[in-house]
């Protein structure tokens, strides 16, 4: 496959610092609604971890954290909170295997082509446990395109996103769309997608 970019890459290298500052931009509601769904202590795979704010939420709760961000630039600010290493990885490189109860993939995963997204959703099933469950948001829409910044996204609907994970093997798919913002400060429709690795 080819390396998932799309113009992304540019932007958080050169808004890195800027970008991991912002305020926490997760609802402790929502993290902790994906986190009563686990063990405690469970073995959690955050992609995408920006600067590091919902990684630190999860460590503080107990949980076994393995953040990581396509980023190097991203993952160093995301270290620098954290205290620890921070593994650098993109989505077509995801290559574990049944390693983690739940992955955490808030508003990344809509960067990905959609013509790339089957093979990610693929691969991230395989790095869950049986029965582990995946937590993830992307922005609404037809057509997919860039912001205003200049980075792609897949904005899918809703009915598109469902054909897309049921087709990749995963189970029990709900969606909830809320109204939102985002880093461009312009409305949004989220589409936060809850799936579950099949037990066999």
């Amino acid at each position: 496959m080819t390396t998932i970019d799309n113009g992304n890459d540019r932007f958080y290298r050169d808004n890195a610092a800027a970008y991991a500052g912002r305020a926490r931009r997760t609802p402790a509601s929502r993290l902790d609604k994906f986190l009563a769904r686990l063990n405690p202590g469970a073995s959690v795979l955050e992609l995408g971890c920006g600067g590091g704010q919902d990684s630190a939420y999860m460590i503080a709760r107990g949980f076994d954290v393995t953040p990581s961000d396509g980023s190097p630039e991203m993952a160093a600010e995301a270290a620098r909170l954290l205290a620890r290493p921070v593994e650098v990885i993109r989505f077509e490189e995801l290559c574990w295997r049944a390693r983690f109860d739940g992955i955490w993939a808030e508003a990344c995963l809509l960067h990905v082509p959609r013509n790339a997204l089957p093979d990610v959703l693929a691969r991230i099933v395989l790095a869950l446990k049986a029965g582990g469950m995946l937590q993830a948001s992307f922005k609404a829409g037809d057509i997919e395109g860039h912001d205003a910044f200049g980075r792609y996204y897949n904005y899918p609907s809703r009915d598109w996103l469902r054909q897309q994970f049921e087709a990749t093997g995963w189970i029990g798919v709900e969606i909830e769309e809320i109204d939102g913002s985002g880093y461009d400060g312009k409305p949004t429709r989220w589409l936060h997608v809850a799936a579950t690795k099949p037990d066999n």
